[in-house]
Order: C-alpha cells, then structure tokens, then sequence
C-alpha cells in the first residue's frame, strides 16, 4: 500500500508537498503480525487496553498528547516531535488517580503550546444525587508541574470548557460556585476566565436561575443558555446577539419521549445570529443551518438515510462548519472545507480504502494532522501527517502485538424482528471456519441501553470470542443510538427487559435460519447494561441459553433507584410501567426461583456507576432459591476493578473467565463440527481462569 503523491492545485492556500512516498507501516504487515494472522492470537494479546490511544496534537503541530499502555494500566504522555528520536514523556498514570480516591481521567486537550488540560473524574453524591464530580488539572509540558485549577469553591461539574484562546493560554470554563450565598446561585453554573499557565481566574458571567449550561462563540462572547429538566423533559435555549443585553427565551420544547427534540446548537457563524445546530424534529438528526434569534431553519445541510448525523466539525475560529461526522456501517466523516474534502478524499481514501484513514486531530492551520488508519478487521495505528512537507511517520499502533494483522471479518446485517421491525446487528464471523454452517454463536450485548449502538469495526471482546471459534453477534436491539427518534421510543414501549430482550433471541433465530449458527449452541455476555441483559437472559429465556455472562450490570432495579434516585429519572420508572408491573418483575435479583440458564457474574469492588451490592444481593439470591455456586453460577469479584476495567488483568480475567463459562457451557468445537479433529488447543487465559475460578472443563 503506498500513500498517493498528490499535488492539490485547485486550494492555493495549502501545498500538500507529497513525493511518491511508501508508507512501511502499512504497506507490508510485519512479520510477527502475518505470522500471526494464521495462528491463534491469545486473549492476552487482543484483550489488553490500547497500546496507543486518544492522541491529539498540540496547536502548532509539533507535541502531542496521548494515552499508552504501560505494564497494564492506561498512562498519559507527551510526545515531542521535534525531538530527532522523540519517545513518550509519562506526566499522570491512571492508577495513580484510583489510588487517591478513585478518580479517572475523562479527556484531555491543549490549551496553548505549552499545556494539556485534563479532566478528572469521580462518582459522588451531589446535592443528594449521584452525579460526576468533575476537576481540570494542568500538565505545563516545559516545567514538569501539575497544577488544580478552579477547585477553590467549585461544585458539581468544573470541567466544561466553552472557548479557547491558544494564543494567551486562556479559556472559558463553567462550573458551580459554591461561594454564592444563595443556595440558587449555587446550583446553577457561572463562568470563568482562566488563565492556564498562572491557573489565576475571574468571574466572567454570573448565574441564570433558568439556565444549566451556557455556549459562548468563536470570540469567546458568551452568547447562549440552555435549561433541561431530566425529570418532565422540558428545555429552553436563552440566546442575546452579541456581547451584552439580556438573554431571552427563543425554544422552549417539552420532550415528552426524552429523545433530544429541539435544536442542538453547536457553531456560532459569523452571519447575524446564525448558526449550524442539529436537529431530529423530522425523526433523524440533521444539520441544518438555524437563525437563533427566532429559531427557525434557514437551510437543511447535511443527512443520512435512515440515520442520525454524529456532529458538526469546526474550523479552529469556531465560526464555519467544514465537515459532520456520522455512522452508517461504520464510523464516517464529510468535509464540506475544499482542503480538507481533498485530504479525506483523494488522499486518504485514495491510499488506504475508504474511510479506512481518517483525521482524528489538528493543528490550528490544519496543516499538520493526527491518522488512524485501519480495516475493520484491524486495531490500526496512529500516523503523524505534515501535509506542508509530505512528512508521514507512525505515532503508535492500538496494539504492539498484532500490530496492523487482519483478524476476523465483521460486517452489519439486517434482521427481522419477531414484531416486523427490522434491526441491524454487528457479526464477526470466526476466519479460522469461514464458510463453515451453523457453528456455535456468542451475543454480545451493548450497554447503554439508550444511546451506544455497535458497528462493523474492530472490537477486542468480540475478536477474542471469535479467536476461539464462535460467530459473535451484537444486536442494535430498538433503543440503541444512531436510528432515529422512533426507534428510541420503540425501546422506551414495553422494552427494558422485555421487548429488548425479544430482540437479542430474534438475532439468534435468524442467524440460525440462514444456517450461519446453531441456535442451539448460544451464549450471551455483556457489561453494564449488557450484563443485566445477560442476567435476564438467564432468568427469562433459559432454555434458549446454554449460558451466560454477566459483568457490571443492574440486577435489582428497585435497589439501584434507593442507590441512584437519578437512575432512569422519574420518566424511566413510568415507562417501565408500560410492560413491566413494577420493577421487580423485570429486575433478575428479584426472580431467581425456577430455571435459569448456567451464569458467571463479574463485577468490580470500586465500580462507583454500578456498586458492586448489585452482584452480591444476585448471588445471595441464587443461593437463598437453591442454586449452586459452580454449577449454576459463578461469582467473580475483583478488588481494583471499577466499571470500565482499567487495567490489563481486569479485562483478560474478564475474558479469559468468560471463555472458560462458554468451554464448559457451550464448547466451540464438539464431535459434529466437521473441523473436530484440527481444534486448537484451550486458550492459556481460558485455562488460568478455569482453574482459578474451578470451572472443570
């Protein structure tokens, strides 16, 4: 594969000095990885964090921020270009962060040259709710220093940065003041101009009683507030034309289904109270281009068929939309901007397929670009591109094992559902048994349930479930993201636990009439929402199950709401109402007298989202109705786990454990299957797991 040299001379304001370059990376596999690719890949390559991730480039283009892998837990670095043999510069592990009061990071960015900014998070109490306390900490990549900033009287959320001045080191921040004397004051937002490199900050606006968060525009006006009541579903967008006078009401949307009506605002054009905002008043979001003082839509820009649209792509004023991203298949960008449309389009996917490379950062001209480049079927790499001086170099693969290796095919297909609906699903067929009929299948359910969806990408759990021989399957049940506000409402109907759970059997039984598996050798395992499915796949349907398993899910809905009084919001214990008597009938902890399907539960000691009570009050339940630990279940608890597995050994005992439920449970080779005889030998993490955990295989 060569990268294409291409000179654009139909954009004067960009030379993209591209000599007929190969890039080496891509262009041949690496040994170790095409060896690889015939052979069977351990769970303890496939399933271990990202080896490179989350890399964003500094706004002159020569630093960049990123996540690595570092003996098994997720660290943050700095990587100076400039340096003739440039290596990561450690500042922040995430271990370090649990450790002093379990806290994660949730993003970082550049503000200035000279400084990532980055979020920590932790799972409190607020103001009688539970909620992301949230917290910016500055890393100065010339000194070495960390430094708070805005933690002095700050409450709730003190993380949302509306605007960004690169060029003094200050930006806008938002967050709750806890200095007010009004109680009022206090829980509503104000913002803030810091300073990044002194960490010194000003009150810029003060409080709205209506408005919960507030947008400011490319100059750094604070131009707009919204209110949204998670309760009834009513929002208001408050907007002013420029930089003083009064804000005042323009929307005001009750949304009764909870599925986002109303405009979306997300750029401030320069034309006169313009700009471009998302919208799915008509069932999928668009982009349109609004006028905010009256909130009509000037101009419909941008849809999808069948789909809603990701988002708007600025350009580095703030003031002009060059492009949307969205999913279809696949994750997939459109550049409107002429330089970056010729980028994407005539180079990019010119060189390595279409929407196989795509930008993921830049520099402010935009000259200087952040790659990830790979198949579906590959965890890819990251690539530095200088499209000045046509220099392209590799930043870092998503896993040094496998490096750019082909695995197992995934693609989306269409099913019917039992009621008519028709729903996509992800399926990666296992490459070692390609073309071979009705082989035993795993279901991996998404968490959510409202809002995630699966597409046709690269995916460890799935891969490593397939590495061992099963076809996987992962079902967009109605509910998920990305299909519109009908299919949100249709999961919201006699859904949670119920119709949702329709929806998973009717992938199996349609899988099994084309003759792709057996539906008699399925198996379903999932996280958070995913491991409440699972659990109520066992409880509910247990003749269509020969096991499942279950991690970080809600098991006692009624116990989670005492936990949560936020969890599903009032409207979510109404909607249950819908199908479900009351909670419990659909809550599995609840309902574990009679059959259930053979269950391994997994969840973390420090999970904050899901408190690991769910998985104790379950398995104190299957014990109190007679079943039998290592028969009927297992329980795996791990101590420094929370709800997104944070280190390699959570994830290859999570893997490797659920390999060995499926080998005792559903084995993916039997007598029957015509390729019996050739069967590779029990993956090694599968074995330790088993053994660990006494499962006889």
């Amino acid at each position: 594969m060569t990268f294409k040299s291409f000179a654009v001379r139909s954009v004067s304001a960009v030379a993209l000095g591209i000599a007929t370059l190969t890039v080496a990376p891509v262009a041949a596999q690496s040994t170790a990885a095409a060896e690889q690719t015939n052979q069977r890949v351990p769970i303890s390559e496939i399933g271990t964090i990202p080896n490179t991730q989350q890399v964003r480039i500094s706004p002159e283009g020569n630093r960049l921020a990123m996540t690595v892998n570092n003996d098994g837990q997720e660290v943050y670095a700095v990587l100076d270009l400039d340096d003739p043999n440039p290596t990561p510069r450690i500042f922040a592990s995430s271990g370090e962060f649990m450790e002093a009061g379990d806290r994660t990071v949730g993003f970082y960015r550049w503000i200035g040259n000279d400084h990532v900014v980055f979020q920590l998070l932790s799972r409190e109490n607020i103001f009688g709710q539970r909620g992301d306390l949230a917290r910016l900490v500055s890393f100065n990549v010339n000194t070495g220093k960390m430094e708070p900033l805005v933690w002095r009287d700050s409450g709730g959320n003190a993380s949302r940065i509306l605007h960004v001045n690169h060029d003094t080191g200050e930006f806008l921040l938002e967050r709750q003041n806890l200095g007010y004397e009004s109680g009022a004051d206090q829980r509503r937002p104000e913002v803030v101009k810091v300073d990044v490199a002194t960490g010194k900050f000003e009150r810029f606006q003060r409080p709205n009683l209506i408005v919960n968060s507030w947008y400011a525009d490319g100059d750094g006006v604070v131009r707009m507030g919204t209110s949204y009541d998670p309760d009834n579903g009513e929002s208001r967008i408050l907007y002013r034309s420029g930089d003083s006078g009064n804000f005042r009401t323009v929307q005001k949307v009750v949304d009764e289904n909870f599925v986002g009506e109303g405009l979306q605002p997300q750029i401030f054009l320069d034309e006169p109270d313009m700009a471009i905002a998302t919208s799915n008043h008509d069932g999928f979001s668009k982009v349109y281009k609004v006028n905010l003082t009256t909130g009509d839509i000037v101009e419909e820009l941008f849809a999808v068929e069948g789909y809603d649209v990701g988002g708007a792509i600025s350009n580095r004023d703030n003031n002009e939309l060059i492009g949307v991203n969205y999913t279809t298949d696949r994750s997939r960008v459109k550049y409107f901007d002429p330089t970056m449309k010729t980028i994407q389009e005539q180079i990019l996917d010119a060189s390595f397929g279409k929407d196989n490379g795509r930008i993921i950062s830049m520099s402010e001209d935009r000259t200087k670009l952040v790659l990830y480049v790979a198949k579906p079927n590959q965890p890819g790499g990251f690539y530095y591109y200088n499209t000045q001086n046509g220099d392209f170099k590799q930043v870092g693969w998503i896993n040094n094992a496998l490096k750019d290796a082909e695995l197992h095919p995934v693609k989306m297909i269409r099913y019917p559902a039992s009621d008519g609906e028709t729903i996509e699903a992800a399926v990666t067929m296992p490459r070692h048994r390609l073309g071979q009929k009705n082989l035993p299948v795993v279901m991996i359910t998404h968490g959510g349930p409202f809002g995630p969806r699966d597409n046709a990408e690269y995916e460890p759990w799935a891969q490593s479930m397939a590495e061992q021989g099963y076809v996987v399957v992962q079902p967009n049940y109605r509910g998920s993201g990305g299909y519109g506000t009908e299919w949100i409402k249709k999961g919201r109907d006699d859904g949670f636990g119920m119709r949702m759970q329709d929806d998973l059997n009717d992938a199996i039984d349609y899988l099994a009439s084309q003759g792709i598996v057996d539906a008699n050798r399925a198996c379903m395992m999932g996280w958070s929402y995913g491991g409440y499915a699972s659990a109520r796949a066992a409880q509910r349907d247990p003749n269509r199950w020969q096991c499942t398993v279950a991690g970080a899910g809600v098991y006692d809905l009624g116990l989670m709401r005492r936990y949560d009084v936020g969890y599903l919001g009032k409207f979510g214990s109404n909607y249950l109402a819908k199908g479900a008597a009351d909670l419990d009938s659909v809550s599995p902890a609840a309902n574990t007298d009679g059959d259930w399907a053979p269950i391994m539960i997994v969840h973390g000691v420090r999970d904050a989202r899901v408190p690991v009570e769910q998985a104790r009050v379950l398995v104190s339940n299957l014990k109190s109705s007679g079943k039998v630990e290592g028969k009927d279940f297992i329980y795996l608890e791990q101590e420094k786990n929370t709800h997104n597995l944070p280190y390699d050994y959570t994830r290859i005992e999570w893997l490797g454990g659920a390999a060995a439920w499926l080998e005792k449970h559903n084995p993916a080779y039997v007598s029957s299957d015509p390729d019996y005889a050739s069967k590779p030998p029990l993956d090694p993490s599968t074995i330790k797991m088993a053994k660990e955990l006494n499962i006889d295989l």
